[in-house]
């Protein structure tokens, strides 16, 4: 992939396309296209095909997807399965239909399985059972992707990189307080009850663990996996760390440690999850934002953006 190429990206308002195409502008690539809904429906066959024909990337970077976050993925299973399966279908095929030199395709750590056959999670480990019930129709969507990718490969010689992400996180997430994911989720709730005077109810006992990456060190990292990735590659940032971690940093920083309440009636989710960081590490990936800074830096943002951030 060098600078002139064209480059399209899927998911453009997204909290990792977003930081991607600034990535790629401030690293000089000069013909990069970011699409949402309003450019192409995805899940319209003809109407991905139509624009990968007038639009003919080079490469594509696949970020899109219908996410609810936890309790959006339990109670939209059926909407969640349908609408992923359909964006990534689609986009796959249309990247074949005109010939695409790569695809870089977001997956999700949700692929693994639950119980989790060893830790850390290794890539070959994603088909060794069934995905967490709380998020299996999501996950499956996502494994058929990669099914897919790989038949692709294998039939049209089509290269491709499958990214099994970390718990992600950053400026421009969606911050729903609850179908959003874990971090903008507490982001949003600890900004509205610092601004009402109330308390922030927090879901579950903390006590789940995971590794979470900020938005920019993962757009760097996609930019690695295009140059020197083949296949799924686990992308994370190496520490891991618990929702009660989180909670506690947010709760010092917004000056709210005695506001937190804790409904044990909600779910946890996986207990933990960790992955082998060895093939993105071994490329020349290394995350450059600590999990303090990137929570401060993701609050920030929110509070200044508040009326147009997308919840």
């Amino acid at each position: 992939m060098d600078k002139k190429n064209k480059i399209l990206i899927t998911g453009g308002k997204g909290l990792v396309a977003n930081a991607l195409y600034e990535v790629l502008i401030q690293k000089d690539y000069q013909n990069v296209k970011s699409i949402d809904i309003e450019d192409c429906d995805l899940t319209d066959y003809q109407a991905t095909i139509a624009y990968f024909m007038e639009y003919k990337p080079d490469y594509v970077f696949h970020l899109a997807g219908a996410v609810f976050g936890i309790m959006g993925n339990m109670k939209n299973k059926g909407l969640s399965f349908l609408n992923n399966t359909l964006i990534n279908t689609h986009v796959v095929e249309a990247a074949h239909r005109v010939g695409v030199k790569k695809i870089v395709a977001m997956g999700s750590g949700c692929v693994y399985p639950y119980p989790s056959p060893g830790f850390p999670l290794k890539e070959n480990m994603v088909w060794f059972g069934t995905p967490h019930e709380s998020e299996n129709s999501y996950a499956y969507a996502k494994r058929a992707m990669l099914a897919q990718l790989n038949a692709y490969a294998e039939s049209y010689n089509m290269d491709f990189a499958f990214i099994i992400s970390a718990n992600l996180y950053g400026p421009n997430d969606k911050f729903d307080i609850n179908y959003g994911h874990v971090i903008p989720s507490l982001v949003s709730k600890f900004y509205h009850a610092k601004q009402q005077g109330g308390k922030v109810v927090v879901w579950g006992d903390g006590s789940a663990r995971r590794d979470f990456l900020y938005s920019y060190d993962m757009a760097n990292a996609l930019i690695i996996a295009m140059h020197s990735i083949c296949g799924a590659v686990n992308i994370g940032s190496g520490q891991v760390y618990s929702i009660g971690d989180i909670i506690n940093f947010l709760s010092i920083y917004t000056n709210m440690t005695d506001k937190v309440e804790w409904d044990k009636n909600k779910p946890n989710g996986q207990d933990y999850r960790a992955y082998d960081l060895s093939k993105i590490f071994s490329a020349g990936f290394e995350p450059m934002v600590s999990i303090e800074e990137g929570l401060r830096r993701t609050y920030d943002w929110y509070a200044t953006n508040v009326n147009v951030a997308r919840k």
